[in-house]
């Protein structure tokens, strides 16, 4: 494995000169996708209903075409699933990504094409290696083997002679051999539809293993590792692998969860993290400098086109959009993104915000749909992962997951904000914690503040904190258990609250 080690890293460094020109060229990187993109969507049903052949510039295309939602492009990827062809792309699409979403509880099916499998999600994967192994040129992570925590596939269920599955599920079902050889569990393993048993068996599996990396998310990641620990019998995952090197995470914000992972599960300074975002949609962004924390470096060449939408005019089908050299620090913008997997001006869901420019590096501020404003008061997902970290680091707790909404005002009582919080390690005390927690969010957020002040509009937060395990039977019992589902951290509505702490209740 040392030779296939210094080989690949190799192979890798010659990714970062590509790189190092996209950060340097950001415009005219994203031009270049424009144009390739507006050429291939002139042989769509699509492109022909919006006069993609009239297009000369971004600004037409952004008059011409409207921002769409999946509900407002469903039925053109409808019938991509029914068998028809160059309804949104040019090429075939065999494999359709499964995303639970926030579209009104509904599956989402987003199309992977060809090109979306081999420009983005597989060179994203490649990127994210070549980038970590520049900031750790002495790695042996490929001396062992990666993991990955894997969905599952299931047919088309339109019937068409095509998957559909986690997106993750389609990757690993398309890697190369040499990439199958370098990962653990085997792809039949990884696939397997059963979560439980497929726990258990990956449990098995890879604690038999030279597991030198990780990529998934922590919460599942969590899951797994609690599986093997009981398997084992060991204190800490290190004691089972001993050469583990770095673990890659997406999907949801780590802070929270950095200080269960550093000194619990894997309690040595010797393992390092790296942040990638990516999603059902495309591969976005890498952490290419592993000194700034929750800063990700937007990949411009991955066939994927992006649009920023100032937050106040994210509902509207022809908002003002920015391009990637308009964009300004630390501003809220919605995503915007036209993929090689022929999704045009598709509304991603998630808010993300600039930390540095020429190289545009970002941070996922939240998601559209996940805040509370129940009261004027505005609060974001970032917001709150930022209290309840400050909360945790000043009490000595170590969160396992959370979720919040609205308690409303009644009788005339004053309304607060609810949090549910299951804890790997309580606060040494449960006032301070909420003390801080409240305090933090009056700091960073000045609506919420002034609906603060006096206790006027909101009271002190109420938080309410459920036994181990609680989360992952709550998800269990909704259907959403797996790598792609993630527990909602915001609601505007006490649907989630309403659902878990009944669920406790009954207990």
């Amino acid at each position: 494995m040392t030779v296939l080690n210094t080989t690949l890293k190799w192979l890798l460094q010659r990714r970062l000169p590509r790189i190092e020109a996209m950060m340097q060229q950001p415009g005219s990187v994203q031009q270049k996708v424009f144009t390739q993109l507006i050429r291939a969507g002139c042989r769509t049903e699509w492109g022909k209903k919006h006069a993609y052949k009239s297009i000369q510039s971004i600004r037409d295309f952004q008059q011409q075409v409207p921002v769409s939602s999946y509900e407002d492009l469903f039925p053109y990827i409808e019938r991509v699933m029914k068998g028809e062809s160059k309804v949104l792309w040019p090429s075939p699409v065999r494999w359709f990504a499964k995303s639970s979403g926030t579209t009104n509880a509904r599956s989402k099916f987003i199309p992977v094409t060809t090109e979306s499998l081999d420009e983005s999600h597989f060179k994203g994967g490649k990127d994210m290696m070549a980038l970590y192994i520049a900031n750790n040129p002495d790695s042996r992570a490929f001396e062992g083997k990666g993991l990955s925590i894997g969905g599952s596939l299931h047919a088309n269920p339109y019937g068409n002679n095509s998957a559909a599955g986690d997106v993750s599920a389609v990757v690993m079902t398309n890697l190369p051999s040499w990439a199958q050889y370098i990962r653990t569990p085997s792809i039949q393993v990884a696939l397997m539809d059963e979560w439980e048993s497929k726990l258990e068996r990956m449990a098995e599996i890879t604690s038999q293993e030279n597991v030198t990396s990780m990529l998934g998310t922590p919460t599942w990641g969590m899951v797994l590792i609690d599986k093997i620990l009981a398997h084992t019998g060991k204190s800490n995952i290190l004691e089972v692998w001993p050469n583990f090197e770095v673990m890659m995470h997406g999907a949801v914000n780590f802070q929270p969860y950095r200080e269960l992972f550093q000194h619990h599960v894997f309690p040595s300074k010797a393992v390092r993290y790296q942040e990638v975002y990516n999603a059902s949609e495309g591969f976005f962004a890498i952490q290419d400098d592993m000194t700034r924390v929750g800063e990700m470096l937007l990949m411009l060449d991955y066939g994927i086109f992006y649009e920023f939408v100032p937050i106040h005019e994210a509902d509207q089908p022809f908002p003002k959009a920015l391009t990637i050299d308009e964009v300004e620090l630390d501003k809220n913008y919605a995503l915007i993104v036209s993929t090689n997997g022929g999704l045009w001006r598709y509304k991603v869901g998630d808010t993300v915000r600039f930390t540095s420019l020429y190289p545009h590096r970002l941070k996922v501020s939240g998601r559209t749909k996940h805040f509370i404003n129940a009261f004027g008061e505005e609060v974001i997902v970032e917001n709150a992962e930022t209290a309840i970290t400050q909360a945790c680091e000043a009490t000595g707790a170590v969160i396992t997951d959370y979720t919040a909404g609205p308690h409303y005002m009644s009788n005339g009582a004053n309304g607060c904000h609810e949090w549910v919080i299951e804890f790997a390690q309580e606060p040494d005390n449960r006032q301070r914690f909420n003390q801080i927690l409240d305090e933090t969010l009056r700091q960073i957020n000045s609506d919420y503040d002034a609906k603060r002040y006096n206790d006027m509009v909101l009271k002190r937060p109420r938080v309410h904190v459920v036994p181990p395990g609680t989360f992952y039977a709550w998800m269990k019992q909704r259907g959403k258990v797996g790598g792609q589902h993630k527990v909602p951290r915001l609601a505007n509505s006490r649907e989630y609250l309403d659902d878990i702490l009944g669920k406790v209740l009954e207990l």
